[in-house]
């Protein structure tokens, strides 16, 4: 618990004095907010307002868990990593579009195919790193083929053998991993919306990562119907408190009248880290009602196209 307090309140302080610094840099070198022509007249308001505030969201994040793990003295488990790689890797294709859209001023960024192929390397790796790689003392690797709720579910696409599961896993966590990441970026709209609901969403994640590490299969005194076979939860947890008090500290100044939008940069990241999340503690089915409220954004998006 001691790694959670301080993982918290690291990534929250730095958020919370490092974004005015960062703000300052944004606007001193007029990287601000280009606004579509043929969008609402109010948005204009907002033109020139800095963006790419997600590189605060992630460098904070970053730190917290830094801090956290030097003063507890633990080493980073590989779920932690993995998490870390999923969020930093969509993070930088995201850095490339808001760059685009504010050296070029305008309001498309990378290409759809561009974005999809970065969006591609990143998931299709860390896919295949978190199923096949990494195994603890108890053989248990970050991720595993089964398709979760709140626990595996009897759906295991290891079941149609080991190289069309492993393709099939690897489609199956870069349609989740694409599917947060732009259900982020859609809700994305007004200010303060997106940190908001993903800080609620994200501690959400806290507590699921408390529960399985208190609840864990690993302790064979466990009976396995009631206990979690997630690899490192209380790892998540971590990932998860980091960036919620990255979160925290940024919505301070990212709520109405905002003076910094998270951008591409800090949606697709935040958007990875939810996918990593629900994957490295087999809750993918269950992420769709923590993060109801981004599915709806989607559906709704969907329907008035």
């Amino acid at each position: 618990m001691k790694a959670l307090l301080i993982a918290g309140t690291v990534s929250m302080v730095v958020s919370l004095l490092g974004t005015p610094l960062f703000i300052r840099l944004l606007v001193r070198k007029q990287y601000g907010q280009f606004i579509r022509q043929d969008g609402p007249t109010s948005h204009q308001t907002k033109r020139g307002t800095p963006t790419m505030g997600g590189v605060v969201i992630i460098g904070s994040t970053l730190a917290g868990l830094l801090v956290a793990l030097m003063v507890t003295r633990q080493l980073p488990s590989a779920s932690l990593v993995l998490a870390l790689f999923l969020m930093v890797g969509l993070g930088f294709v995201g850095f490339l579009d808001d760059y685009i859209k504010i050296s070029r001023q305008r309001s498309l960024g990378l290409s759809p195919w561009a974005k999809i192929i970065g969006q591609g390397l990143v998931g299709i790796t860390f896919a295949v790193l978190a199923v096949r790689f990494f195994p603890n003392a108890q053989h248990r690797y970050p991720a595993d083929m089964h398709i979760s709720f709140i626990r595996d579910t009897k759906f295991d696409l290891g079941y149609f053998g080991a190289g069309l599961g492993l393709l099939l896993f690897v489609l199956w966590a870069n349609f989740l991993i694409t599917a947060w990441s732009n259900a982020v970026n859609l809700t994305d709209g007004l200010d303060g919306l997106a940190t908001g609901v993903s800080l609620v969403v994200f501690g959400a994640f806290v507590l699921v990562g408390v529960w399985q590490s208190n609840q864990t299969c690993q302790d064979v005194m466990r009976v396995t119907n009631r206990c979690y076979e997630t690899r490192d939860p209380m790892s998540m947890a971590m990932v998860a408190i980091a960036i919620t008090g990255a979160l925290f500290g940024f919505l301070w100044w990212n709520a109405s009248p905002a003076q910094i939008f998270m951008g591409d940069t800090g949606s697709l990241a935040l958007g990875g880290a939810l996918a990593g999340l629900s994957i490295l503690t087999r809750t993918e089915l269950l992420a769709a009602i923590i993060g109801g409220l981004f599915v709806l954004e989607v559906l709704s998006d969907v329907i008035q196209i």
